[in-house]
């Protein structure tokens, strides 16, 4: 797979298909988005909240979730924040979310599978796995933590705009939850 993608870069960049797509690293519409990294949301995401290259930093990991103050998401957020001008934060997860469900217990039998040592997961449950891997049950509960967790970072300016929404993964309706 990834040589064809190779194969697809080259002629993409030899026919000059990037020129659509040039802008600068500065959002123009001084927004950053913290969703999931679902591929249903690839497209529809940007399309259904009218986003086109160039106008928002959007970061995503699985649940779109902040788990801790010195995450990526949070330093992502501070770099958009204090670096490139943005003073709105979007926090967006979704229906069907696949983190709904997610847990250590059932990542722990195909991990064995794919290889991982018994030990290597003993250690690792000493260290919290279950926790760092638990996904969550309720997507708007979810929506509040994470906007909460944002929103009250002791490094967050108070002058930043932070909202938490649902967004349908069938239709890209957007449900404002807080």
């Amino acid at each position: 797979m990834i040589d064809q993608i190779l194969e697809f870069n080259r002629e993409f960049v030899a026919e000059r298909g990037y020129e659509a797509y040039v802008t600068d690293k500065y959002p123009a519409k001084r927004l950053a988005v913290l969703t999931c990294m679902d591929t249903r949301l690839t497209e529809l995401l940007p399309k259904a909240l009218g986003l086109r290259n160039g106008d928002a930093k959007i970061i995503k990991n699985a649940g779109g979730l902040v788990l801790s103050e010195t995450d990526s998401a949070i330093r992502s957020l501070l770099v958009a924040i204090y670096e490139l001008g943005v003073n709105e934060v979007m926090v967006v997860h979704h229906s069907t979310c696949g983190a709904c469900h997610m847990s250590y217990a059932e990542f722990k039998p195909h991990m064995l599978e794919r290889g991982v040592p018994q030990a290597t997961l003993d250690a690792w449950e000493e260290r919290g796995i279950a926790d760092w891997l638990e996904g969550f049950h309720d997507t708007e509960a979810s929506v509040r933590r994470t906007v909460a967790a944002v929103a009250g970072h002791p490094l967050m300016p108070a002058d930043v705009v932070v909202r938490g929404f649902v967004i349908d993964s069938v239709t890209g309706a957007l449900t404002e939850v807080v």
